[in-house]
C-alpha cells in the first residue's frame, strides 16, 4: 500500500516514515468510515492510550525523581487527557487527514476535541506497532515537547478540583447543566452552568460540552477562592 500525498505530508509532520502504511491509514479512519474492507481506529486508540500512559509515567519519574505519587498523578492526568492529545493533534494538523463519514464531516468532526484526541492515540499505537516502543516513545516526547517539564505540580483539571473542594466541605458533587446551545449544527456553542448545592454557580460557553464544563468549573473555583460576591 502506498500513502496518499496528504498522508505522506502528515507522516513528515509526525516525524515518522511508516514501513507499514496500512497502520497509518487505519489510525486516521474514524468509525463512521469503517466497512468490511476498511478498519477503523478504535482498537489502535485502545492500544495508543496505554503506550502514551507508559511513556508519560516514565518521563515524569525521570523529570522529577523526588516527586511523590500524589504529585505525579495529577501531572500524569494532565498530560494524557483528551484535551492534551487533541492539542497535540492540532499541532500536527491531524484533523485534515482524518477519514470521516459524511455525517461526521458535516458536523465538524475534523475539529472535535474527542475525535482528535482519540485519533492522536491511534496514531501513537500505529507508530508503536510499526517501529517498536523506543521509536514511539521518542515520537511522543518530541510531540509533547515542553509539556512534560511545564506541567503544574497541581495539574488537576478544574472539574476534579471543584469536586474535591465540594467533598472536603461535605457537599455533594457539583452539577453541570446545559442552559443554551447556539450556532449551526456543524459548529455549535454550548453554555454550561456549574453549580454547588450551597448555591454558588458560574456559567461558561465553549465549542464542546466538555470544554464548557471545564471553563465553568474554572470560573466557579476562581470565584470560591476570592470569596462571595458583594451585591
Amino acid at each position: 500500500m502506498k500513502l496518499s500525498a496528504d498522508l505522506k505530508a502528515f507522516s513528515a509532520r509526525l516525524g515518522h516514515e511508516f514501513s507499514q502504511p496500512a497502520l497509518l491509514v487505519q489510525a486516521v479512519t474514524h468509525a463512521s468510515m469503517s466497512s468490511a474492507t476498511r478498519r477503523d481506529n478504535q482498537r489502535l486508540e485502545f492500544l495508543g492510550d496505554r503506550v502514551l500512559g507508559l511513556v508519560m509515567s516514565e518521563a515524569l519519574l525521570q523529570h522529577d525523581p523526588e516527586a511523590s505519587e500524589g504529585v505525579l498523578a495529577p501531572r500524569y492526568n494532565a498530560l494524557v487527557r483528551k484535551e492534551t492529545c487533541a492539542d497535540v493533534a492540532r499541532q500536527i494538523d491531524l484533523g485534515v487527514v482524518l477519514k470521516l463519514g459524511r455525517s461526521e464531516m458535516l458536523s465538524g468532526g475534523r475539529r472535535k476535541q474527542a475525535l482528535l484526541g482519540d485519533a492522536m492515540e491511534a496514531v501513537i499505537a500505529a507508530v508503536y506497532l510499526d517501529a517498536g516502543f523506543d521509536v514511539a516513545r521518542d515520537t511522543v516526547l518530541r510531540l509533547w515537547g515542553k509539556r512534560v517539564g511545564a506541567v503544574k505540580s497541581d495539574a488537576r483539571d478544574a472539574k476534579t478540583a471543584l469536586q474535591e473542594w465540594a467533598q472536603a466541605r461535605g457537599l455533594p458533587p457539583p452539577s453541570y447543566t446545559e442552559t443554551a446551545r447556539t450556532g449551526p449544527d456543524h459548529a455549535p456553542h454550548f453554555t454550561i452552568l456549574a453549580a454547588l448545592q450551597s448555591g454558588e454557580s458560574e456559567s461558561a460557553t465553549a465549542g464542546s460540552k466538555r470544554q464548557a464544563e471545564q471553563a465553568a468549573a474554572t470560573a466557579l473555583l476562581a470565584r470560591l477562592e476570592t470569596g462571595p460576591r458583594k451585591g
